[in-house]
């Protein structure tokens, strides 16, 4: 098992800004100046939050060179995963000079659990780097199941974490329990954060670090220092940003928010289109609050 000491605490799922149809790689840019002057531990750019689908391939690599020449010495994991073996290598070709890679369980196919096993093994003897699990059956229709990912952590020493984004509490429990020495479990929702990585769980990729990375940073490393009752007066802080970032499907709520704060515009790509007025409104209210 490699080490992952690199991969816990607090990561942030980038969001891609886009202004007159183009990647705005200037309000990136200083996104990602801004996330590791606030504190975060890693980065991950071109996940579901950067609306990685819509991207071309030239702009994928350009946000992770943009990322790499910013993130000062922070790790960066890049998203690669598609629904099928030759798309997600060709991604990882693509994107090389990342530090690890982010592969979500396939979508669309519904692959049987000895199939995601086979492809996760694939993926990882494709490359010396390390590979996180990407669990979130809410968009992809697949959930892979703990035995699976236990079995997938010591059989593929690359194999080095997961996101678990199913909301699965005793599923995740169960990784928790049976998990190898350091094999990373990251919470992929940020209102679980606080009960998981009470539980042992070793970090997350957020959305809300996003809009509030300073206070997000705090959040996780006094979890990491086991001051729980300190953390959970945070959680509480911080609960109304974690769920009204998803009034609307990610990326929209937090594209709106970031747009309200001056740091980028409120554009995405089709088949996303920008928030509602009640959202707007919503999310202007969260951040009065929260600033």
């Amino acid at each position: 098992m490699m080490s992952t000491n690199k991969f816990k605490g607090l990561g942030t799922a980038l969001l891609t800004p886009f202004k007159n149809g183009e990647v705005d790689y200037e309000a990136f840019a200083a996104t990602v100046d801004w996330q590791v002057e606030t504190g975060v531990d890693f980065l991950v750019p071109l996940g579901t939050t950067g609306e990685t689908p819509t991207l071309s391939e030239s702009e994928k690599l350009q946000v992770l060179e943009v990322t790499l020449k910013h993130a000062q010495g922070r790790p960066v994991v890049a998203g690669i995963g598609t629904n099928s073996l030759s798309g997600t290598l060709a991604n990882m070709r693509l994107l090389q000079d990342a530090d690890a890679f982010l592969v979500v369980v396939p979508y669309y196919n519904k692959p049987p659990q000895r199939g995601i096993y086979a492809y996760f093994r694939a993926v990882a003897q494709a490359t010396d780097k390390p590979v996180i699990i990407y669990n979130v059956p809410g968009r992809t229709g697949s959930n892979i199941e703990a035995e699976t990912t236990l079995a997938l952590a010591r059989d593929i020493p690359n194999i080095i974490g997961i996101k678990e984004a199913s909301g699965n509490k005793e599923q995740i429990g169960q990784i928790l329990a049976g998990r190898p020495e350091g094999f990373s479990v990251l919470s992929g929702n940020d209102d679980d954060t606080f009960e998981l990585m009470k539980q042992g769980a070793d970090g997350v990729i957020s959305v809300a670090s996003n809009v509030f990375p300073s206070a997000m940073a705090d959040f996780v490393h006094t979890l990491q220092a086991g001051r729980f009752e300190e953390a959970q007066e945070m959680d509480a802080h911080l609960h109304p940003l974690f769920k009204n970032l998803f009034v609307e499907p990610n990326p929209i709520p937090a594209k709106a928010a970031m747009a309200q704060l001056g740091l980028m515009e409120n554009s995405l790509r089709l088949p996303l289109v920008p928030a509602t007025p009640e959202t707007e409104a919503i999310i202007a209210q969260t951040l009065k609050d929260l600033f």
